[in-house]
């Protein structure tokens, strides 16, 4: 699925109740969804089902707050980060090793 194609999901289930419920209300609920996966992550064995599901609730929170806000996800993402590293311009990225040589 695109990126575009899963914000315009997004949008057709929830943007009613994000509208309704107002981008801070939704940005709090992004924060309560970064919380969860921060305590999973936090624990020596990680469930990676349980971190699954909050980085899924996470970009669909990110994207609801996108759609609040009238932001093309794709076009954002593929604008700052393009096809190599925006500092150093390679791909993989190469800035730490280029700043050990300096």
């Amino acid at each position: 699925m695109k990126v575009s194609e899963f914000q315009e999901l997004i949008k057709e289930i929830y943007f009613h109740q994000d509208k309704e419920r107002g981008l801070k209300g939704t940005f709090i609920w992004l924060v309560e969804e970064v919380g969860e996966l921060a305590r999973i992550i936090k624990n020596q064995r990680i469930d990676k089902r349980k971190a699954s599901e909050e980085i899924a609730d996470i970009c669909a929170w990110i994207n609801s707050i996108a759609n609040l806000l009238e932001i093309d996800m794709e076009s954002i993402l593929t604008d700052k980060y393009p096809d190599k590293c925006i500092r150093c311009g390679l791909k993989p990225c190469q800035c730490d090793l280029l700043r050990e040589k300096k």
